[in-house]
């Protein structure tokens, strides 16, 4: 019965309603700021590797990058592309485009808000994210939406995407690959990621400014091995993309059919919750990084949903398509492994070590993440309790199937964007001024 309900109240906020005004509200910026993300995706790609790191902050701007990655490039993108595909056919990866297009605005406005908005804590580390421009930039009577946020990030830390489906993909991965048992597995993830969180925000950060850009290497290169082995099949594979986004697609072999209603759905709802765009989560990370001016940052965390859905979710969607995985019995990761085994023959290998990788930085991140809505909410003597219960609930969730769990935590997820996109869209003026403020100075340069 609780089950039953969670799942309507599930579907009910991931419906249409939140799915327009994420959506919309990329959309709103992409105008407002001239399509920003196109004539500014060169600068911004740029800025990754040469930002100054001139202003005060914890880690470098493409530190702070590399940690909004490590947490939003997961089982999503892998599993999720799967999904939305089986789900709404080719055409979802096109919606998925549409999806991460605005959404680059999206999350250049949620940069530039994080480090206009952000402050320093009792320990003397940066701390910002959307309940710091919710409430100092909406005003004090915004607040209970600011903890509200900050609630929502934490109970999804803890139960949602930062630890179960994370630490269940690595388990059952590592098991049905290489046999091992799922409590070795859980202790050895267990103790690195105690390792590692223990060590604070610089410690995750030198971690995943190695292990993201490493991961996506071997992912795209295989991808694009992949691709190359059916490159004869490539020019049909796009062309299906783009017929299937605005034409029902024909049922064949597992795959049962889908309206272009079901392509867009499900291409836009991976698509947001693989690169987390409006969701609130990257302008915590965002927050931290050394740099003068927020509209710097903006454009940084901006390529992240370039990254993410652009580049690894087309990847992903193009080999389902080419190799003809899509459109068997295989469902979610298994999916993707039928498509990498019919290019390569360690292809399974290949996907468990990339899986493994994305699952275990994305851990990383949204350990980060909750521990800035945790002192957001009662202060740093809050860390060290929050670090503990963290590990131990990444230790259990291997062991956990519990699926009113991950109902709920879908939900608060979802629930995170609402008051993030009321201050995304009530502060857009001030993204506006950062903007041209930041323009005129590289003109001046």
């Amino acid at each position: 019965m609780l089950e039953q309900w969670l799942d309507s109240v599930d579907h009910f906020v991931w419906g249409p309603p939140l799915l327009v005004l994420l959506v919309g509200t990329g959309i709103f910026f992409t105008f407002r700021l001239g399509l920003l993300q196109v004539f500014r995706l060169p600068l911004a790609l740029k800025l990754v590797f040469t930002a100054k790191n001139e202003g005060q902050g914890d880690v470098t701007s493409f530190g702070a990058l590399a940690t909004a990655l490590a947490a939003t490039i997961g089982t999503g993108n892998i599993v999720g592309v799967a999904t939305a595909i089986q789900m709404g056919g080719p055409g979802a990866l096109f919606w998925m485009w549409m999806a991460a297009f605005f959404g680059m605005a999206t999350k250049y406005a949620e940069g530039v808000l994080a480090v206009k908005y952000r402050k320093i804590d009792e320990n003397g580390q940066v701390s910002g994210g959307p309940m710091y421009y919710i409430e100092q930039g909406l005003g004090v009577r915004y607040k209970p939406l600011a903890v509200f946020f900050a609630v929502s990030g934490v109970l999804v830390a803890f139960f949602g995407i930062g630890t179960f489906p994370q630490v269940n993909a690595i388990v059952t991965s590592t098991q049905s690959s290489l046999g091992i048992p799922v409590a070795a597995t859980a202790a050895v993830v267990t103790a690195l990621t105690a390792l590692v969180t223990f060590g604070g925000l610089k410690n995750i950060t030198r971690v995943t400014t190695k292990v993201v850009p490493i991961m996506a290497i071997v992912y795209v290169v295989t991808s694009c091995i992949v691709l190359i082995a059916f490159a004869d099949k490539l020019p049909y594979a796009l062309s299906l993309v783009f017929q299937s986004a605005f034409n029902p697609t024909a049922a064949g072999g597992g795959f049962l059919g889908a309206t272009v209603m079901l392509a867009i759905r499900n291409g836009i709802a991976r698509g947001v919750f693989s690169n987390e765009s409006g969701l609130g989560s990257a302008p915590i990370a965002a927050a931290a990084a050394k740099v003068k001016w927020p509209a710097e940052q903006g454009l940084v965390s901006m390529t992240g949903t370039f990254i993410d859905t652009i580049i690894v979710c087309t990847l992903t969607g193009l080999t389902l398509i080419v190799t003809g995985a899509w459109n068997g019995a295989a469902e979610g990761a298994e999916m993707t492994q039928a498509a990498f085994d019919a290019a390569l023959p360690f292809g399974s290998l290949i996907l468990m070590f990339c899986l493994i990788l994305f699952a275990f930085t994305t851990i990383l991140g949204w350990n980060y993440y909750g521990e800035r809505c945790i002192v957001y909410l009662f202060g740093v003597k809050s860390i060290l309790p929050y670090r503990i219960v963290f590990i131990v609930l990444v230790g259990v969730g291997a062991f956990i199937k519990l699926q009113a769990i991950w109902l709920l935590a879908d939900i608060v997820n979802g629930l995170m964007a609402l008051p993030n996109l009321v201050a995304l869209l009530g502060l857009s003026g001030v993204v506006v001024t950062e903007t041209r403020l930041y323009l005129r100075h590289m003109k001046q340069r």
